[in-house]
């Protein structure tokens, strides 16, 4: 098939053919290599309840999965569906995605195109931006926020900064005796405009209408080295933090995990690549977690089908090969791999609760990439769950740690008792649970 790598065992359907046809035809690229026809197209759904297509065709490279699928989990976005395929060179991605009222189309896709390699450097130019470059750290931004304290009022706050595409790297939420509270977020912009007084205003102007008269003050700077050097990743946690969301028996149910996952391994059906068939419970951010899974292997995704059925169940091939394009043929990388694969997907997150003196501490924590992102959303579904409890958050903060061999983000979340005992421990950590998996 156009020299593609694909071998003959693994059945595409006729219009991925002709798409994996089209785009290994030089015509499909002009004199400077860049592709003629759009890398990102999105087709709304006619009918309410039918899901909106997505497609990507464009130049691959290892983890350009992972960095699609965070993105629509980013926009919230469902994955009901998927297919993707290469030829080693190009890729066509398909997603089946069930959209909000909300979604912003335009804004997504300009996100989806800019994770996207550039069109000239399937042919070995860089036309558009040098892909070897190594990409300058985005800056890091002080939001100090101050107001007078209500129900729901973080919840608001950080529903407005995903609006703005602010994303929180760290936190740190206080009450004071008087009915206060001040608000410290260290932001990213996925724009990359927030040191401008333009998009500074577009900021204020949005929490403003989130929070109204509530608010006191509010100000953005640029953080300096030295603080952000402060908030990286440090080389402990408080042990009983540790032995509350990473015990050291790796069999400790004691969490809540999802159902049960099945993950089984073919090398004799096809003669290139190495087929893995999962079978699992379906959560929020399902294919992020499989795709960057992968992506910290260095594993390369020749061909791969997703498929999600009702009551949750999910069944998903992925046809894939090692960095050096072979297949996965030592036992020893196949039984870490899959050991790595079932982890995740059985506890994509930790939750725990646990006593600080008197009071209440949530804990919720979720494996860091490789590349150093985050998972997104996390603290913003965490405020979501809690208003739904109608419990106040008394103080929060999000910190990096290193815990074995991996970075973890850790949200630890104070929960306000004004009128003594509050809601049983279970009832939040299942709440939470459920809210960050979206089985709500």
């Amino acid at each position: 098939m156009c020299g593609c790598p694909l071998s003959d065992n693994i059945q595409l359907n006729h219009e991925q053919q002709a798409k994996l046809r089209t785009f290994c035809h030089p015509r499909r690229r002009n004199k400077m290599g860049i592709l003629v026809d759009d890398v990102v197209i999105i087709r709304q759904s006619e009918k309410e309840g039918d899901p909106s297509v997505i497609t990507v065709n464009c130049p691959d490279k290892t983890g350009l999965g992972c960095d699609l699928c965070r993105i629509l989990l980013f926009f919230g976005l469902n994955i009901v569906r998927g297919d993707v395929s290469t030829d080693g060179k190009w890729c066509y991605v398909v997603f089946w995605v069930m959209g909000k009222p909300n979604t912003r189309w335009n804004l997504l896709k300009k996100r989806l195109v800019g994770v996207c390699p550039s069109c000239s450097s399937a042919s070995g130019i860089s036309y558009y931006r040098n892909e070897l470059q190594i990409q300058k750290p985005p800056d890091v931004f002080l939001l100090k926020l101050c107001c007078f304290d209500r129900k729901g009022l973080l919840y608001d706050v950080t529903e407005a900064l995903c609006e703005l595409e602010l994303n929180v790297k760290k936190v740190k939420v206080s009450t004071t005796p008087d009915g206060k509270v001040m608000d410290l977020f260290f932001l990213t912009d996925t724009r990359e405009l927030l040191g401008t007084k333009k998009r500074q205003e577009e900021a204020y102007q949005c929490l403003r209408n989130a929070i109204g008269d509530l608010m006191i003050s509010y100000n953005i700077e640029l953080v300096g080295p030295e603080i952000t050097a402060h908030s990286q990743a440090s080389s402990s946690v408080a042990s009983a933090v540790t032995e509350t969301v990473f015990p050291l028996d790796e069999n400790h149910k004691g969490l809540y995990t999802s159902g049960d996952v099945s993950i089984a391994i073919d090398n004799s059906l096809s003669p290139a690549h190495t087929l893995f068939q999962i079978s699992c419970q379906d959560h929020k951010g399902l294919l992020y977690d499989i795709m960057r899974t992968l992506k910290d292997y260095n594993i390369k995704i020749s061909y791969g089908r997703f498929t999600f059925k009702k009551r949750r169940n999910c069944e998903i091939d992925l046809f894939i090969v090692q960095s050096d394009g072979r297949k996965i043929l030592d036992t020893s990388k196949q039984n870490a791999l899959t050991s790595r694969l079932k982890a995740e997907l059985e506890q994509p997150l930790k939750v725990a609760m646990m006593n600080r003196g008197p009071d209440t501490e949530l804990l919720v924590a979720n494996p860091v990439e490789l590349s150093g992102k985050g998972r997104p959303l996390v603290f913003h579904d965490i405020t979501v769950a809690l208003k739904k409890l109608n419990t106040c958050i008394f103080s929060a903060e999000i910190g990096r740690h290193v815990v074995g061999d991996r970075e973890w983000e850790v949200y630890r979340v104070l929960i306000e008792e004004e009128d003594g005992p509050g809601l049983p421990r279970g009832k939040i950590e299942e709440q939470v649970w459920k809210t960050l998996m979206g089985w709500d």
